[in-house]
């Protein structure tokens, strides 16, 4: 299964890149608290992210590291497809510190597919494996809408996002973003999030800054 996702991969690179122009970005956001899907993932933490995008296709890498103890806690790589209709469609390959980077038992190998229409967003996800703390079939579905000053969203899934691993609602949020200015030529965006989890019975409050 995983060489054939490979392959896939790298085939939809040959093809997204034929006579498009492409771009690199490097970006990274510093978190109070690194909230998952409604499940908390990490403490304060830096997390980097560099991609490739060509046309439709982005292919990148993205990484999430304890700031009080300088540990990596996560490395993901992620593949997607996103169309002018608000459609996109991803692969998405989930790494944690707790396993060797190599083998069968390392990788969460996730499908991802998500439509965005105005302010509306809808995304539904597929885990194929049972690796790294994911049971397999775990499956996690969102709707959101950003209206101009916040966003709401809510979240159900089972596997690894509930507690027993039954399908539940595990993520309700409310975020807001405001750009934070410093000079006439130098602003950065703040972001602050109230996510309550009811399957857990857990609340956090989550404030990030972009760079």
């Amino acid at each position: 299964m995983k060489k054939k996702i490979t392959l896939i991969v790298f085939a939809l690179v040959a093809i997204c890149t034929l006579n498009v122009k492409a771009q690199w970005s490097v970006g990274a956001d510093v978190v109070s608290s690194y909230v998952w899907r409604g499940s908390k993932a990490g403490a304060f933490s830096i997390q980097p992210t560099v991609k490739y995008t060509s046309g439709v296709f982005t292919i990148g890498a993205w990484g999430s590291g304890d700031l009080t103890t300088g540990a990596p806690d996560e490395a993901d790589l992620f593949a997607t497809l996103a169309f002018k209709s608000g459609l996109s469609l991803g692969l998405t390959d989930y790494h944690y510190n707790s396993t060797k980077f190599f083998g069968d038992a390392a990788h969460a190998i996730e499908a991802n597919l998500g439509y965005t229409t105005g302010g509306l967003s809808l995304s539904g996800n597929y885990i194929f494996n049972e690796a790294s703390g994911s049971l397999g079939a775990d499956k996690y579905f969102e709707i959101g809408y950003q209206f101009p000053a916040v966003k709401l969203y809510a979240g159900a899934g089972d596997g690894w996002y509930t507690t027993d691993g039954s399908f539940q609602v595990c993520n309700l949020g409310v975020s807001s973003t405001k750009s934070i200015k410093f000079s006439e030529s130098f602003s950065l965006p703040l972001t602050g999030s109230v996510i309550f989890n009811p399957n857990k019975e857990q609340i956090f409050y989550v404030v990030a800054v972009s760079f």
